[in-house]
């Protein structure tokens, strides 16, 4: 049990057989009354999110991800097909506990899988991966002052928007969490 007092973002909880992590939580003393908290939870295996208000000091119990880290081998058109590392067992993810993740997904790429109550409920990739573009229009010389931007593809068919300068065959860091050219690898 964890008390509501302690929360934090990123701490997970157990709500109505659910794990949620707390996005956002907000301490209130009103000048009348006991003191409670807000906070905005976010359901870790569906990705939609609540607002709950909780009375200070009120316990709720912690849920226990599990991670384990693992490899990821193929897409089998069925699944995304992962091995464990230390038992070397191999499982098929479902594209839908995958999320948008799978689009960040290189194979031999070691990742995390959550797991809650023994059940898969998603994956969380590395911030960053470095990937090549597989197409993009050419860029021309002298297209580095002017801030605009154009759509690349990269080698899993993501696409994002870079500089002007960047070219195919280029290989780009990119933000996994939001989806953006970071810089040149």
């Amino acid at each position: 049990m964890i008390s509501v007092n302690d929360f934090k973002t990123g701490v997970t909880i157990e709500l109505e057989g659910q794990a949620y992590a707390v996005v956002e939580f907000q301490h209130v003393k009103p000048g009348k009354g006991a003191a409670f908290v807000r906070a905005k939870l976010k359901n870790v295996k569906t990705g939609g999110s609540i607002e709950r208000t909780f009375r200070g000091g009120e316990k709720v119990p912690k849920a226990h991800l599990d991670r384990r880290e693992m490899q990821y081998l193929y897409n089998d058109g069925s699944g995304f097909v992962f091995m464990d590392n230390e038992n070397f067992e191999q499982m098929t993810i479902n594209p839908d506990q995958m999320g948008d993740g799978s689009k960040w997904l290189l194979e031999n790429m070691n990742i995390q899988v959550l797991f809650f109550q023994g059940n898969i409920i998603g994956i969380e990739l590395p911030n960053f991966v470095e990937m090549v573009v597989t197409d993009t229009e050419p860029g021309v010389k002298g297209d580095t002052a002017t801030g605009a931007t154009k759509m690349a593809t990269l080698e899993t068919g993501a696409t994002v928007k870079v500089p002007l300068f960047i070219n195919t065959g280029d290989k780009l860091r990119i933000d996994t969490r939001s989806g953006e050219y970071l810089d040149r690898a």
